[in-house]
């Protein structure tokens, strides 16, 4: 008997702690780029929650001054609203849901050169007011995030929550997002270098991030050799306890 349970403690031992497989990223040889890496870089869409800049350059700088928002400068930006527009002063309701940057900039610049003698020379600007996200579940700082960027990659949004605690799943990286055709769900192994070749390497606005634990997070077993003993000690303890407790009733 004391042969079989130190076999057990033993095997408890070397199933409850993290291998360096579980917590190593981008493992195996690089891979070549496909057709899914195109789709990856295809221009993003606009979506309802999305914050665009936009900036408006003339010679008469009066003018230019009237598509301002009193509250919003140069740095702020429009909200696609639950409708899909943005609301730009004189021009109202302007509908950019599903436009690329490029659409909505020269659908915005076609209204506007009714208000412009010269319209060649108007120079309109209108892109992505950052990458807005949200993250959650075995991260160091859980929460909304905007980078400052025209593209982030899931590496970049993990690195900056904090990046992923011991417990949490490398191999089940779930990204919950919001299209115009419903709510879709991917999940990324994070530990396979093929990451880098994935369509879904590139995050996209108002996407949610959701790092899920890891078994042994359920077990509450520990992350390594010390700490699952410790558990088992406790849990062998308590055992020891109740039976001397019973035999004494």
């Amino acid at each position: 008997m004391k042969k079989v349970f130190i076999v057990l403690i033993l095997f408890g031992l070397f199933s409850s702690c993290l291998s360096k497989k579980q917590i190593t990223y981008f493992q195996g040889d690089p891979v070549a780029k496909t057709e899914i890496y195109k789709l990856a870089n295809q221009p993003y869409r606009l979506q309802i929650n999305d914050v665009v800049t936009l900036n408006i350059k003339a010679e008469d700088e009066a003018i230019v001054s009237l598509f301002k928002a009193s509250t919003q400068g140069d740095s702020e930006g429009y909200t696609v609203d639950r409708h899909g527009n943005i609301r730009i002063p004189y021009l109202g309701e302007v509908n950019v849901l599903g436009y690329t940057e490029k659409e909505a900039r020269e659908k915005i610049e076609q209204e506007l050169t009714t208000y412009f003698k010269d319209s060649k020379a108007l120079f309109v600007t209108l892109k992505l007011a950052g990458i807005r996200y949200t993250i959650t579940g075995e991260v160091g700082a859980p929460g909304t995030k905007n980078l400052m960027q025209n593209q982030v990659t899931i590496v970049e949004a993990i690195a900056n929550a904090g990046e992923i605690k011991d417990m949490g799943n490398r191999k089940e990286v779930l990204i919950i997002r919001k299209t115009l055709d419903g709510v879709q769900k991917f999940s990324l192994d994070l530990t396979d270098i093929s990451i880098f070749n994935s369509e879904h390497f590139y995050i996209q606005p108002n996407d949610v991030i959701y790092v899920s634990p890891l078994p042994q997070k359920v077990w509450g077993t520990g992350t390594n050799g010390l700490q699952t003993f410790g558990t088992f000690i406790s849990i062998l303890s308590f055992i020891a306890s109740s039976v001397i407790l019973i035999k004494n009733l």
